[in-house]
């Protein structure tokens, strides 16, 4: 007969309840029992818990067990603490370090980005005067972390933020038909990364990922920026992996347990 004297047993019995609820939905007590392959009376026991918890409730009607929104608030408070700059320190300053080039993380203001964090390389003959600056507001359209944030979004909320934009040639490269922008972010979905084109500054190409939260969306994204002359496609396609392991690891650290997809 199964006993729940070890309490790190009980804890993630308790944890594997919750889960199969929260992604299976409404369950019996035989059906819990037998996927998770527990006693009934131990899933019976941990179902009370939760119950009295408040975390799960049971239907009257069909005696089904599900998730009530209580976890939901839970996960409001953890992720009103998080401090995004703290958090994303260690993996930016390990990507410029890995890469000897600027990284940025920005995040989604509306229709636009703004650039809250910039690393620069200490190497002299690496470093290159660049237009961005902590603070710095720049519309979504035209900017390689701009269209990795969009990627995450669908085509109609894509075509508002364009209709709501300033839409103007940064440069010569710049995008000015929604219909290309579509056509680029389908790219980004595919190989899992953004780029800039020296759409936004002449002489400078970036490549961006988007930081994804527990829901799938995208309100940060993170970029490695250089000279046209360090960016060429092999080299683009060399810095693809350490920006994408970086963009994994942050977007888990919020929850997301998706993989970013290369080619």
């Amino acid at each position: 007969m199964e006993t729940d004297k070890n309490p790190v047993q009980s804890a993630g019995r308790i944890f594997q309840v919750m889960e199969m609820l929260a992604t299976e939905g409404p369950c019996g007590l035989l059906e819990i029992s037998h996927r998770l392959q527990l006693n009934k009376s131990t899933v019976h026991r941990l179902l009370n818990s939760l119950i009295y918890m408040g975390y799960v409730r049971q239907d009257e009607g069909s005696l089904k067990y599900h998730m009530t929104l209580k976890i939901v608030n839970v996960s409001g408070n953890v992720l009103k603490q998080i401090d995004m700059l703290s958090l994303s320190q260690p993996y930016l300053k390990s990507l410029m370090e890995q890469t000897y080039e600027t990284v940025h993380l920005v995040k989604r203001v509306e229709q636009n980005i703004c650039y809250i964090q910039k690393l620069e390389p200490s190497h002299t003959e690496r470093s290159m005067k660049m237009a961005s600056f902590v603070g710095m507001i720049s519309p979504l359209y035209c900017t390689g972390v701009g269209k990795a944030i969009m990627a995450a979004l669908p085509e109609t909320e894509v075509r508002k933020i364009w209709e709501v934009s300033r839409i103007e040639p940064k440069t010569e490269y710049t995008i000015l038909h929604v219909e290309h922008l579509l056509q680029e972010l389908a790219q980004v979905r595919t190989r899992g990364y953004a780029l800039d084109n020296e759409e936004n500054e002449l002489g400078v190409r970036c490549i961006a990922a988007g930081i994804h939260d527990y829901t799938g969306k995208a309100e940060y994204a993170i970029s490695i920026s250089a000279p046209i002359s360090r960016m060429s496609d092999e080299r683009i396609r060399e810095l693809a992996v350490p920006l994408l392991d970086a963009a994994r690891r942050l977007s888990g650290e919020l929850g997301y347990h998706g993989e970013p997809q290369t080619q």
